[in-house]
């Protein structure tokens, strides 16, 4: 089934971590063996021709760079201009994807038609480029609000204004405070140039302030339920009853520790802690009870978003498994349209109402 992951990180995997995403997951991961630097290293799961294999034609596909103030012990860098230069790294290599035919970038309707076409025609997949839609996730490099339009020039057409920590413009996960003057800016300038503001990592203060302000098309590319596993980074009840009366899509991320309480980084192991794409589908499935409908759910995998195998459903050896996920859903009972909202419907819904 056409699938859309509305969450990869492929530029910082590609910059990064050195990753060639031309290639299959086997030759990447083959060239990492007895790397150190990073905890992932040998477990990716995540390439463009994984994802021609699973049939994930579609993605939402990250720009990221976060400014760290002298205090802040995050990794990121030294000044917003620094991190307005990679994200433009990581611009330049979505522009040479599109220049080699391995991807193609997706701006407004006519656009995201044209590639529908193009994947529902009986051609081979595996030639066919992957579309993007181009996000930027946190807003540290956004300079000023001039930047803000040079990105929208660029195609960016989706902004979750903070990531971990404090952000310049919002504070996200594992941190804490309203909106601050210049993230109200950030938000107007957004609904006025049609950007999407993605909801995820903002902390609750945030969240409200945000809802509160913005008027434009809400989602959450890769989030998941406060109610199953209790941390902040998760949305509460009240949040996600929130963003369905903004007519938000809610994608279910895979990262382990969002899926298990307790989870230990570097100790926990999905298989020991029975994490599974139907863990995944038990969050996505609370927020249908929530919604009363499967409206509101779909994939934003997060697949490679600085873990691998190793922190990512043990059922899941490449990314391409998502295709594992329409079989899961029908056991659950859902009917053949609610699958099909969950693989592609209900993200396309939302992009063609928006962008019409």
């Amino acid at each position: 089934m056409f699938t859309i992951d509305a969450h990869l990180d492929l530029s910082m995997n590609a910059l990064e971590w050195n990753r060639d995403l031309t290639r299959p997951v086997s030759e990447i991961n083959a060239r990492e063996q007895g790397m150190t630097d990073k905890p992932d290293r040998g477990n990716a799961v995540v390439s463009l021709p994984e994802l021609r294999k699973g049939n994930v034609g579609l993605v939402v596909a990250t720009q990221i760079a976060r400014y760290v103030a002298p205090e802040n012990p995050l990794p990121g860098w030294h000044s917003p201009a620094q991190s307005w230069a990679q994200t433009q790294g990581q611009l330049a290599w979505y522009q040479a994807m599109v220049e080699q035919k391995e991807m193609v970038q997706i701006r407004n309707l006519s656009e995201l038609e044209t590639h529908l076409t193009l994947w529902n025609n009986e051609e081979e997949n595996l030639k066919k480029p992957v579309g993007f839609i181009l996000s930027l996730e946190g807003a540290d490099s956004i300079i000023n609000l001039d930047y803000l339009e040079k990105a929208y020039e660029s195609g960016l057409r989706a902004l979750g204004p903070a990531h971990y920590g404090p952000g310049r413009y919002a504070h996200g996960t594992d941190a804490s405070a309203p909106l601050n003057q210049e993230g109200k800016e950030l938000l107007k300038k957004m609904d006025e140039l049609g950007i999407i503001l993605d909801a995820t990592h903002l902390c609750d203060l945030a969240f409200w302030d945000a809802l509160e302000i913005f008027q434009g098309p809400v989602w959450a590319s890769h989030n998941n339920c406060r109610a199953l596993v209790d941390h902040n980074r998760q949305f509460s009840d009240e949040m996600i009853k929130a963003l369905i009366e903004r007519g938000a899509v809610i994608g279910g991320a895979m990262d382990a520790w969002m899926l298990s309480p307790g989870w230990e980084r570097g100790k926990s192991t999905p298989k020991e802690r029975n994490v599974t794409l139907n863990t995944v589908l038990d969050h996505m499935d609370h927020i249908c009870q929530v919604a009363g409908n499967a409206n509101h759910i779909g994939i934003g995998s997060d697949l490679d978003g600085a873990f691998g195998k190793e922190q990512a459903p043990y059922d899941l050896e490449s990314i391409d498994n998502l295709n594992k996920v329409p079989d899961l859903l029908r056991e659950r009972g859902y009917s053949e349209q609610d699958v099909e909202k969950v693989m592609h419907g209900n993200w396309l819904n939302f992009l063609k109402k928006t962008w019409s």
